[in-house]
């Protein structure tokens, strides 16, 4: 029996100023698709159609519309940052498509037209502050990309640091890219705060960890230990171009790490060692985007089609088993309940999981549920 074929979107960027989460989640994506290609009980195989905006935000609106009206896709596996998201949203919109974002985001959006595979704050700031606030103090510095991932992340941190009875000392933005971070560690290093909070993407982040790691050698305060740079968005891609002693002692929050202790991670990591060898380490750009591809996949094995209507009402209607661990989609918000992970970095670029969420947290967007509270310091040992 012949399958039909469907083709699907990649939009990733693999060049320009954030290529290399672009490059991780397109393997991710790719491996997924082999997957599916390569199991003759499916009636279909996937098509991709990769296109490379190369980090220009206008152009994800013009190669989104070429995949739908030229190439014949009714998905999307793709976007990375909020600024391209948003830009492709009015053409998902227009044609009725559906977008898979996979990636972290600021949340205060719902579209019938994106499943939101990616957490959103009180799936990974939330998380992260009540880890951070009372074991390093309630004085954080805020370094930003200047987009509305960092605005966004900047504002709810601000609200909850405030909340919890702390003070931001400053909040500060650099262009989307930029390498240029020398003042920020000046201000830093007079300001003395108690953590680092990073909304920095791609080779800013890296950019900033070096920089900063020449502080940590200079003044002991700022030693991992004492004067942690945490994030919501930091990867195992953001530290591989850093020496040992800039890639640790960084804390982050992601739906992923290499290390997650459970059987279905375990069968994935063996499936993708038969591809990519036994020494690749897995990240969250590369497994969300993975999962992306694969629950569509069961949703249109299930449905019968691709069509996008029929796709929603499956894709929120059962509990997929993935790597990241049971996904669950939202019927009225389309977004993931997912769990949040704790980790820290290591000299090799590594992070080590030390905290997770019992269950998956159900996504709530538009933080209609989040605590208002002055936290009181527990009697813990600080992470070193």
């Amino acid at each position: 029996m012949s399958r039909v074929t469907i083709p699907i979107s990649l939009l990733y960027s693999t060049s320009g100023v954030y290529a290399a989460l672009g490059r991780e989640a397109v393997d991710g994506a790719m491996a997924a698709i082999a997957e599916v290609n390569g199991n003759a009980g499916l009636s279909f195989r996937l098509e991709p159609k990769l296109a490379d905006p190369a980090g220009s935000a206008e152009r994800y609106a013009l190669l989104a519309e070429t995949a739908i009206r030229h190439e014949g896709c009714q998905h999307i596996i793709g976007t990375i940052t909020s600024w391209s998201r948003k830009e492709v949203l009015p053409v998902m919109e227009r044609y009725r498509a559906l977008l898979w974002y996979a990636f972290p985001y600021e949340g205060y959006e719902a579209s019938d037209s994106i499943v939101y595979l990616g957490a959103c704050p009180n799936q990974h700031l939330v998380p992260l502050f009540d880890h951070v606030l009372p074991r390093f103090g309630q004085r954080p510095f805020i370094v930003s990309s200047n987009y509305i991932w960092g605005w966004e992340i900047s504002r709810i941190a601000r609200e909850f640091t405030e909340a919890s009875g702390g003070t931001v000392i400053a909040e500060r933005f650099v262009p989307l890219g930029a390498t240029d971070v020398d003042h920020l560690i000046a201000e830093i290093r007079e300001t003395r705060p108690d953590f680092i909070l990073s909304n920095l993407v791609g080779q800013s982040a890296a950019a900033f960890l070096a920089a900063y790691d020449g502080l940590r050698q200079r003044d002991q305060q700022f030693e991992a230990g004492e004067t942690p740079v945490v994030a919501c968005n930091l990867c195992e891609t953001d530290l591989a171009m850093l020496t040992p002693t800039q890639r640790a002692g960084h804390i982050t929050t992601a739906t992923y790490f290499d290390d997650l202790p459970t059987a279905e991670n375990r069968a994935f990591k063996a499936r993708m060692a038969e591809r990519f060898g036994r020494e690749r380490r897995y990240t969250t750009p590369f497994a969300s985007a993975y999962v992306a591809v694969s629950m569509l996949a069961q949703s249109i094995a299930d449905a019968g089609t691709d069509a996008p209507d029929a796709i929603r009402r499956m894709v929120t209607a059962r509990r997929f088993l993935t790597p990241i661990g049971p996904v669950e989609v939202n019927s009225r918000t389309h977004h993931a309940a997912l769990i949040p992970h704790l980790a820290l970095s290591d000299e090799k670029g590594h992070f080590n999981l030390f905290q997770s969420a019992p269950t998956p947290v159900e996504a709530d967007p538009y933080l209609l549920h989040a605590p208002r509270r002055t936290i009181t310091p527990p009697p813990l040992k600080v992470i070193k």
